[in-house]
């Protein structure tokens, strides 16, 4: 499917077919703008049209929880989504991120109706959604949708294991550096809107440390840490900060079609 993509001089095959953004509408007439969706052919994409139901999707919003049957498949098409390791206890991490490269209930492509992630809305965005036990039936006649979604699964979960080793080996500032980095290749702007508090919660980490990290960032004049808000000053800066782990991640995001 065309050209490899050399991405910190590894190989890569494209997940992207050459179909622009916004050539594509859902049944409501709005734009399709997520990778996967942009990437079958025609007569794929005309099986599955009319089930792709628009959802407008709020920061904090709950598209699934831990061990709850997922009813719907979610294709981003801005925004960006949390899979969130969530305790006994209450206590959480985050251990992977979705946004228009991807899609979120990727159990179902396997089969399996449950998930072992909480998946929350970290920005706010929109997409759609289709009901699983229509994709379930769908797949064996969509086979490129199929190969997609199989390739995107297994990139996905490199970075779920890059991200929960790199929670438990680097130190905070660096974290939330390839964390920022991560954000802005999904949603294209340099402002993210995000509290201490939150990012405490998917950095498995307390308030005062979080902060702490920021201030460290911003002492640096690679960010500004407005009040809900972080603003990148300096991206090319902000990579060198950042831990080995957004350079090992970028590899996996050269497939996803990502930056």
């Amino acid at each position: 499917m065309g050209s490899e993509i050399v991405t910190n001089g590894n190989c890569v095959p494209p997940l992207l077919a050459p179909i622009q953004a916004g050539m594509r509408t859902d049944i409501a007439g709005k734009a399709i703008r997520n990778f996967i969706l942009l990437s079958i052919p025609d007569d794929e994409y005309g099986l599955i049209r009319e089930f792709l139901e628009p959802i407008d999707l709020p920061q904090y919003f709950v598209l699934h929880e831990p061990g709850e049957k997922i009813r719907y498949a979610h294709f981003l098409n801005a925004g960006m989504t949390s899979l969130v390791v969530v305790s006994k206890e209450g206590h959480s991490v985050e251990v992977g991120i979705v946004g228009r490269e991807g899609m979120v209930g990727l159990p179902l492509t396997a089969g399996m109706q449950w998930s072992y992630f909480r998946a929350i809305m970290q920005i706010t965005g929109s997409g759609v959604k289709m009901p699983a036990e229509i994709l379930e039936q769908l797949l064996p006649s969509t086979p490129v949708l199929r190969r997609q979604l199989t390739r995107y699964a297994m990139m996905h979960a490199m970075q779920v294991g890059q991200i929960a080793a790199c929670n438990r080996l680097h130190d905070l500032d660096k974290r939330l550096a390839r964390w920022l980095l991560m954000c802005q290749d999904r949603i294209d702007s340099e402002s993210l809107h995000l509290t201490h508090e939150f990012l405490a919660q998917m950095l498995g980490s307390g308030r005062p440390s979080v902060s702490l990290a920021a201030a460290v960032l911003e002492r640096a004049g690679l960010i500004e840490n407005l009040r809900g808000r972080m603003k990148i000053l300096n991206r090319k800066q902000l990579e060198t900060a950042a831990c080995e782990c957004y350079g090992v991640i970028q590899t996996f995001n050269g497939g996803m079609g990502l930056k």
